[in-house]
């Protein structure tokens, strides 16, 4: 969560007084010496924004050092850049060549590697022995045009000092698992017609990012995985409708498990199989910028699964290779392996992954999962970080912070336009700063604190409790030098274990009270609370804003992937769009509301950097009013009291009603004439400030957004 920042003024440097002497009878000209207090520092450009961090700065240089040193080293000091020094991608793993194929692998530990699979009856053939190349601990084999076919299944045979084992290697572009045995396998994958891009170039919509969280498999109304094409064909044009112009995209990334939600990745440059082919996906991606929508990718490289034989977990007999030793091993709460971010070999498996992704593929950037757990030995663990020293006390992994700037270092290097998200719940301050200013480069943050907060104000304080300068300050809660991706709710909260807003705000009466004909007061309060606290997220926003994918119309259930406890159903690993699609429930309310809302927001050009100016605020009334541009947002969240000819100061002129939360449209009330023009009521006192007094009824439970005409 981000903390409270003031600004501390910098010494300024004095001019010095001129010594007192008689007057010349003639004027002469002088040299006067300006004397610079040498004692004045300057500043790195956090520090300079942020005052409060001063104490810090000997750290946060050190880590911007720390990368400045680490660039040169990997850049060979500027000879060729870190895009040139990322293609590992190019040169491991199984590729074909003009003529024949050549396959490698950074393993070096092993003793022998093997290549087997359908083509040799998976024995250890000496065709298909690998060659360790001279002083590296990379191996390498070549082999001719009819060794392999496209399609046909194949593993390492590995072995080392004291063992061996069949192992998926680690740079491997596609795995499929058997249906029937459940094993995954490598395959070779070098279709006769490869996808051919149409979009070539696209630029993404950052004024502001309006992105859709989703999950390609649980995208469908059936019971079952649904796949890349179906999810360009049935879901992508929902979201073209609904107005947002980018798609978050999770689990792409090979996983062994499917109820890992793709957070247990195995395979990291291979696109999940199960959603279907290489080319479906990189279709679905073209199709998505052919329409103006932006795709980025979850990318998890906080951890990786622990198995073995489709992971990394123990790829060539030493099972740090990949990973950090000792007790820094494991993930003490995720079950799951730490990357050992201080090796060369890994910075270079790491950021060649983001750039195999931005090209081969041209996603648009990243969403960087788990970004508190790398920052922190803890992993963020039991920590309360209740000041900034929290932040700088040698509890922090600067191998780690170090490969995070590199990344954003060079996915802008590949696509100056490309999105960088980190997701941290911590706080840590540069997070989304400039690198020149000390900063770790990413394009945002996730502002965790906002789910937090409606969480736990659903959860504990009554509605006539509701504090609207609470909700303001936390809406608009963020350093001043790093955008936010601002959200209500995300994947996390869909889950089992947790509640959707919807649900905490109706629970059991959504099975019984969402038909029309059927709304209860617990129904209603429920749909008018839901589009006033997306509402009011959305319009506090300085860089994006997030939905996962069907909380835009309040999703009933939570997401239960397969698994034992549940008889290995489907049911809940979906989405149902019938229930949005049905005119006789609620459900399509609070969907024409979201379209609604964007609508509105994307009528300001660059409406995340106008400024948030706070008109008024009552917590007696529970009534909050704040500007953005020509917009007026407007909400009183009493839950019993409406108020007639409720004034604010505003600019003067005419105003007209753009988005109502009680229009009939939205499942409100309507009670207020949205047709009507306002003319703001003169007033001597503020003639000088060109504001006069907009009177309105603003009904309980609603919020009314205008525009100055």
């Amino acid at each position: 969560m981000a903390k409270k920042e003031t600004t501390e003024k910098k010494p300024v440097a004095k001019k010095a007084a001129a010594p007192k002497k008689a007057a010349p009878k003639k004027p002469a000209a002088k040299k006067v010496t300006k004397i610079v207090d040498q004692s004045a520092p300057e500043h790195i450009g956090l520090v300079r924004n942020d005052g409060w961090l001063e104490p810090f700065e000997g750290a946060i240089r050190g880590r911007h050092d720390h990368a400045v040193w680490k660039i040169g080293q990997l850049t060979q000091n500027g000879k060729k850049t870190l895009s040139d020094f990322a293609t590992g991608h190019l040169y491991f793993g199984l590729h074909k060549l003009a003529k024949g194929w050549v396959f490698r692998e950074w393993a070096p530990n092993a003793t022998d590697i093997y290549l087997i699979g359908d083509f040799n009856n998976w024995q250890e053939d000496e065709k298909y022995c690998c060659k360790r190349i001279e002083g590296t601990g990379n191996w390498e084999l070549k082999l001719s045009e009819k060794a392999l076919k496209h399609g046909q299944l194949y593993k390492m045979k590995v072995k080392w000092n004291g063992g061996e084992g069949e192992r998926i290697p680690a740079w491997c572009r596609r795995v499929v698992q058997d249906d029937n045995t459940k094993i995954f396998s490598a395959q070779v994958w070098n279709p006769e017609k490869p996808y051919v891009f149409q979009k070539k170039n696209f630029k993404p919509k950052k004024n502001p990012l309006l992105i859709y969280e989703c999950h390609v498999g649980m995208g469908q109304d059936a019971e079952k995985v649904g796949t890349y094409t179906e999810f360009k064909d049935n879901v992508l044009p929902r979201v073209i409708k609904d107005g947002y112009n980018c798609i978050q995209v999770m689990a792409i990334q090979e996983h062994p498990y499917y109820g890992s939600f793709g957070y247990h990745v195995s395979s990291f440059f291979a696109p999940s199989s199960r959603f279907g082919t290489p080319e479906e996906l990189k279709e679905l991606i073209d199709t998505a910028h052919k329409n103006g929508i932006a795709v980025i990718m979850d990318i998890v490289h906080s951890h990786a699964v622990k198995n073995e034989v489709e992971g990394l977990g123990n790829l060539a007999g030493d099972p740090n290779q990949f990973f950090y030793p000792g007790d820094r091993h494991e993930h003490p709460a995720w079950d799951s392996l730490c990357f050992d971010y201080g090796k060369d070999d890994v910075l270079h498996f790491l950021l060649s992954n983001c750039k195999y992704w931005l090209e081969e593929f041209k996603f648009d950037g990243f969403r960087f999962d788990g970004v508190t757990s790398m920052l922190y030995y803890s992993h963020g663990l039991g920590e309360a970080f209740g000041g900034y020293g929290d932040y700088f006390n040698g509890h922090e992994d600067d191998n780690a912070i170090c490969y995070l700037t590199l990344a954003n270092k060079l996915i802008h290097e590949v696509n100056p336009e490309a999105i960088t998200i980190a997701e941290e719940v911590s706080g840590m301050p540069g997070l989304a700063a400039k690198f020149e200013d000390g900063g770790y480069g990413f394009d945002y943050r996730m502002a965790m604190n906002i789910p937090d907060y409606w969480i736990k104000t659903i959860k504990e304080v009554r509605d006539e409790d509701l504090n609207v300068c609470s909700i303001f300050w936390e809406v608009k809660n963020r350093r001043p030098d790093e955008k936010t991706i601002s959200y209500c709710e995300s994947h996390d909260q869909a889950l089992v274990g947790d509640k959707t807003i919807i649900f905490r705000l109706i629970d059991a009466d959504m099975y019984w009270h969402f038909a029309k004909k059927d709304v209860n007061d617990m129904a209603q309060r429920g749909i008018a609370l839901h589009k006033m606290i997306r509402l009011v997220t959305a319009a506090a926003i300085n860089g994006g804003y997030l939905n996962f994918m069907g909380n835009e119309f309040g999703h009933p259930e939570w997401i239960d992937f397969p698994r034992e406890g549940n008889g290995w159903s489907y049911k809940y690993a979906r989405r149902q769009w019938n229930l949005v699609d049905n005119k006789d429930l609620c459900y399509h309310w609070l969907g024409d509301f979201d379209r609604e809302m964007l609508k509105t927001i994307k009528s300001v050009r660059n409406f995340q950097d106008k400024p948030v100016v706070e008109i008024w605020h009552d917590d007696g009334d529970q009534v909050l009013c704040f500007m953005r541009g020509d917009l007026v947002f407007v909400f009183n969240f009493s839950p019993t009291r409406s108020y007639t000819d409720y004034g604010f100061l505003v600019p003067t002129g005419s105003y007209d009603v753009v988005l109502n939360t009680d229009s009939k449209d939205f499942g409100g009330n309507g009670f207020a004439d949205d047709t009507m023009t306002h003319v703001t009521n003169y007033d001597p006192l503020y003639v000088k400030d060109k504001k006069e007094w907009l009177k309105l009824y603003i009904p309980a439970r609603s919020a009314v957004v205008l525009k100055k005409n």
